[in-house]
């Protein structure tokens, strides 16, 4: 088993504070965009935790180890650097996707994303120590297949980004549906799913689904961790071991 804990990341009012009092340029709210995600995954990565942009004004943390006061320095820190504040959910699960939706929840709860007086919202809680394990997460590393030598040295750019894409959103929907898995598209030709409890023959059957639905060859490997960090760094190792064997999963012992 599992145990999951995610951080809802979502900017307070953000659709209305990018058009008051006019619209603002787009090339100044993508800056924005892209800082404060770098800025996310530097404060949440310090503390061995992952961090995902999905839209941007919303962003995905798998947060096992950050805790609650951890939750709210963080939340200090972008209130004291940007124009916008951000509003935190945390919440666990014995699967990533169970864990995402109580966050949701609590957020929800307390206000729309457009509602001006929703600020600076933290909600949930994290896992006690007492109940954290160094098996808790799992962590699944994707990659295509040859991606250089089939894509980027072969085809147009916009060509290539339109294969791994489409390569990416079955891999997530796949996951998704089928697994309870969250995956995210992480640059190149890589996506990183946490994922529960799967074995090898779940991952291979992703990887044969992909290959199916959209002709998109993937490898895969798997980590386990108290941390993301951890369970992350030993999954990008048994990547490394699929690439030397050809194998198409690898999961960390």
């Amino acid at each position: 088993m599992t145990n999951t804990q995610i951080t809802l990341i979502q900017i307070d009012n953000y659709g209305p504070w990018t058009v008051t009092p006019e619209p603002r340029r787009e090339v100044d709210l993508q800056t924005l965009q892209s800082r404060l995600y770098a800025d996310l995954s530097q404060l949440f990565g310090n503390r061995d935790a992952y961090v995902f942009f999905t839209r941007f004004d919303n962003m995905i943390a798998v947060s096992n180890g950050v805790d609650m006061d951890d939750h709210a320095l963080v939340q200090e820190s972008v209130g004291n650097r940007y124009p916008v504040t951000m509003s935190l959910s945390v919440a666990t699960g014995t699967t990533p996707a169970d864990a995402l939706g109580t966050a949701t929840e609590q957020l929800q709860d307390a206000g729309s994303a457009q509602d001006q007086h929703r600020r600076e919202i933290l909600r949930g809680r994290a896992i006690d120590e007492e109940y954290r394990t160094d098996t808790d997460l799992q962590i699944a590393h994707f990659d295509v297949n040859d991606a250089t030598e089939k894509y980027t040295d072969q085809l147009n750019e916009f060509d290539t980004f339109i294969r791994i894409e489409q390569g990416y959103a079955e891999l997530m929907r796949h996951m998704r549906r089928a697994h309870d898995s969250l995956a995210f598209f992480v640059g190149g030709d890589n996506v990183i799913a946490t994922c529960p409890d799967l074995d090898a023959a779940d991952y291979q059957e992703a990887i044969d689904h992909v290959e199916e639905a959209v002709g998109v060859e993937l490898k895969v490997g798997v980590g386990r961790g108290k941390v993301a960090a951890d369970a992350g760094m030993a999954a990008k190792h048994a990547l490394e071991d699929c690439r030397a064997t050809g194998d198409d999963v690898t999961i960390a012992q």
